[in-house]
């Protein structure tokens, strides 16, 4: 696993796109702060901008360094069995391409720890999208992912390539003490 953190760290850094597992089904991503490693995965996947973006941090100390994080929030999380995505308002130190319309932003707090250790090493997070052409099916496995996809992202990593894995997570937004299930 080592040598895949590495390899995919020295591409992130570099502001390159990198398709990889997650605690859900295989993403692309990016640096979520390089604006142009950002559109590049929107032209990846041929996804109109206004679509935001999934973003992945390695623990709530640093989600708690780019959105506040209500009580709600904090107690969903901890008591969450499945990967849960949380939309959160006014991030801070996001690029503007990965921040929604109404200055939104969906965040996982990661459970795979390949993902955990690279996003850790990394400092900051990353973007995690489907990955798939957008309006086609997302892929359950590494076979299913389009040619071109595999084509055009600069890394893939080489873990759990047999895996398949076909639940995305659930993404809930949360108002004061309401709460949206906008995926379950």
């Amino acid at each position: 696993m080592i040598p895949e953190i590495i390899a995919a760290l020295d591409s992130l850094q570099k502001g390159k796109t990198i398709l990889y597992p997650t605690d859900t089904v295989w993403g692309i991503g990016c640096d979520v702060t390089n604006y142009k490693s950002v559109d590049k995965i929107y032209k990846i996947k041929k996804r109109v901008t206004s679509k935001s973006l999934i973003v992945l941090v390695s623990s709530l100390y640093m989600l708690k360094k780019y959105v506040s994080v209500p009580k709600k929030a904090i107690e969903l999380l901890k008591n969450s069995e499945k990967p849960t995505t949380i939309i959160y308002n006014n991030p801070k130190g996001f690029a503007n391409n990965t921040i929604a319309e109404d200055n939104t932003i969906a965040i996982r707090i990661v459970q795979d720890e390949f993902c955990r250790k690279l996003i850790k090493r990394f400092g900051k997070p990353i973007v995690s999208t489907s990955a798939n052409i957008s309006e086609n099916p997302t892929p359950k496995s590494f076979s299913e992912i389009d040619n071109a996809i595999l084509d055009r992202v600069d890394y893939i990593v080489n873990l759990h390539q047999n895996k398949v894995n076909s639940k995305s997570s659930t993404i809930l937004k949360i108002d004061g003490n309401d709460i949206q299930v906008l995926r379950p």
